[in-house]
């Protein structure tokens, strides 16, 4: 029965990650599709730009909601159907969680849903890695507050964070844990950071060229 619980890993987190609040949310309130507005990104970012503090607080709960969710489904199917507590380090199987994390960010980066067109992953990815190690959540968290704070760009501290997912994993997990499975959990997070890095490209380019939006200013 172990094979089921491995088609539950990729595919319940994968159709949970494409269920993406901000188009939902945006085309009740709108009728229109938030990736024609603002910077053209379904996530909490330009949800907050074009529809507001309401809209914004949805999109929030909703991410995070399927990111957790998405994880502790896989686990406990491992639990009761495959009988095997991925928790616990001793079974080596720690990394079942890191790919259920890295499964929804795929989900909602391309979702089936919506033409495989959808956010960059961000919020999806920070609340797996909460749920996964609350240690790496809480550096990749310091780092996103700090720049976002002192330049005001949140695509920098997104950036920032995401890229010392693979440091966190690997010194938390790998490291100080000791985790059997920990070298497999650690690239499970470099291919997760990466998603969230290529994701923001055009990010990248526009804090390059000095273009790039600043928290609380407007999308024309």
């Amino acid at each position: 029965m172990i094979w089921i619980c491995y088609i539950i890993m990729i595919a319940v987190p994968y159709l949970l990650g494409g269920i993406n609040t901000s188009i939902i949310v945006t085309k009740l309130r709108t009728g229109q599709d938030i990736r024609t507005m603002g910077s053209g990104n379904a996530g909490l970012t330009n949800s907050l730009r074009t529809q507001g503090k309401a809209t914004a607080a949805i999109v929030l709960l909703g991410d995070v909601a399927k990111a957790v969710l998405s994880v502790w489904a896989v686990r406990l199917a491992f639990l009761y159907i495959g009988g095997v507590d991925t928790t616990v380090l001793a079974n080596g199987m720690n990394w079942v969680g890191y790919m259920a994390g890295f499964m929804v960010v795929v989900g909602h980066v391309l979702p089936v849903y919506y033409g495989f067109r959808g956010g960059k992953g961000v919020l999806s990815a920070v609340s797996a890695i909460f749920t996964l190690d609350w240690r790496t959540g809480c550096l990749l968290m310091v780092v996103f507050i700090i720049l976002v704070a002192l330049t005001r760009y949140v695509s920098l501290g997104s950036v920032a964070a995401a890229s010392l997912y693979f440091v966190g994993t690997l010194v938390f997990v790998y490291f100080i844990d000791k985790d059997p499975a920990g070298i497999v959990c650690t690239f499970i997070a470099l291919f997760t950071e990466a998603i969230v890095i290529f994701k923001h490209h055009g990010n990248i380019h526009r804090l390059l060229t000095h273009t790039e939006k600043k928290l609380g200013e407007k999308a024309k």
